[in-house]
């Protein structure tokens, strides 16, 4: 990538970022569930219509949709690029003050020394891998916003890259950007038959050379405890604690299948809030599993601890309520071999190698590809997602950049 162009990718970026984008899962049905998101709506709306998009349009729930036509007369088919505005609910996406360490030499580095925030080595040791180049990195007060501005930068600047060499062959390209990844819900509303493509990617993977295509089978599971309340000095023989009952479900689970000792294709029960009194007690999980019969035994495995529990004391005690969220995009892709084949051969020329691995995790992509739009994941270059310690190298967003040019790219 030419210095210009690359300059170019850096300064869009910085000027994603530092939009307030952040997303809320406290909204209902909202769409989007924050109002600023609108705002890099806009901006985007805006900066594609002047630079002579086509179909450039914004709808009321925020979602950006565009597109590049072809500069070929052969018949190829639509291919689009997506990319989620938001930025997680975890850590504050606002005034984000980002700055560039150039030719990173390794160790420690100080991401505000007033209030004493250090990203670590010993900590994050996938700085090793990244010295020599040059990092974006916040302040410590707030996330960056790579995961998904980045993705964003790298579209928009692979689309103006092509429009600056019209010697490069292409099919007419959609791309789109969309609200509410974050918190789930990023497909719920997207247009599939306006986009219009025959395939897709989403630019919102990690590590530069990582494509994924098999990702979690995911549901949520809401646990409720139901126990009985009677004065504590008169409580031998009534007293049910919901409390106490709820420790029990949590220690009869696996304690080696939570997220902090699993990886790769291991799957888990996940609790992430916990709340209750005697009276009542409420678990909520996230279960997730790459395997589908695994996954949908360990739904049934929660069922049948809490009748379990509920036998124990001879009372029906504890219910689960299960939702399932997503599925593993890998059935949806099996018989579409290209859309992967196309996607590694573009990585390997921009990065020299692509590495598959699992997502731990979901992306639109999944959600898409079971709407008939089948949508792997490329990443995109940041690490650390969703805090403080975020990070993304330029020279991982340029090679990503490069991997939407050769995806585009009309080879003989």
């Amino acid at each position: 990538m030419d210095k210009k162009m690359s300059e170019n990718l850096v300064d869009r970026f910085l000027k994603y970022v530092s939009i307030d984008t952040q997303s809320s899962e406290d909204a209902g049905d909202k769409c989007p569930s924050t109002d600023k998101q609108f705002d890099l709506a806009r901006y985007l709306r805006d900066e594609l219509e002047a630079m002579g998009l086509e179909d450039v349009v914004m709808d009321e729930h925020a979602y950006v949709y565009a597109t590049l036509p072809a500069n070929t007369e052969r018949e190829v088919p639509t291919i689009g690029f997506i990319a989620h505005m938001d930025t997680s609910p975890d850590c504050s996406g606002r005034d984000v003050r980002p700055r560039i360490i150039r030719n990173y030499q390794g160790g420690d580095i100080m991401l505000n020394e007033q209030e004493g925030i250090v990203t670590r080595v010993s900590q994050f040791p996938e700085l090793k891998e990244h010295v020599g180049e040059d990092l974006i990195v916040t302040d410590g007060t707030t996330l960056l916003g790579a995961d998904d501005k980045a993705g964003i930068a790298e579209i928009v600047t692979a689309v103006a890259w092509l429009q600056e060499h019209p010697e490069v062959e292409h099919g007419r390209v959609r791309i789109a950007f969309n609200p509410d990844e974050e918190i789930g819900m990023g497909a719920h509303r997207f247009d599939v038959e306006r986009f219009g493509c025959a395939w897709a990617y989403t630019m919102d993977g990690s590590e530069v050379g990582e494509l994924e295509y098999e990702n979690f089978n995911a549901a949520s599971a809401k646990v409720t405890i139901r126990g009985r309340n009677v004065h504590p000095g008169y409580a031998k023989g009534k007293m049910l604690n919901a409390c106490l009952i709820a420790n029990e479900f949590i220690a009869a689970l696996p304690q080696d299948e939570r997220p902090e000792a699993t990886e790769g294709y291991e799957g888990f029960f996940h609790l992430t809030q916990m709340s209750g009194t005697v009276e009542e007690a409420t678990l909520n999980y996230i279960i997730r599993d790459h395997d589908r019969e695994k996954f949908e035994a360990r739904k049934r495995a929660l069922h049948t601890l809490a009748q379990y529990i509920n036998n124990r004391y001879g009372e029906d005690l504890v219910t689960v309520e299960t939702r399932d969220q997503y599925y593993n995009m890998l059935s949806q892709l099996e018989d579409k071999p290209h859309v992967i084949d196309i996607a590694r051969r573009a990585i390997e020329e921009a990065c020299g190698e692509c590495r598959v691995i699992p997502i731990r995790g979901g992306t639109d992509g999944a959600q898409l590809s079971f709407r008939g739009l089948p949508c792997p994941n490329i990443f995109a270059g940041g690490l650390n997602f969703h805090g403080r310690h975020e990070f993304v190298p330029i020279q991982s967003m340029e090679k990503a950049t490069e991997t939407i040019v050769n995806i585009c790219r009309i080879r003989d």
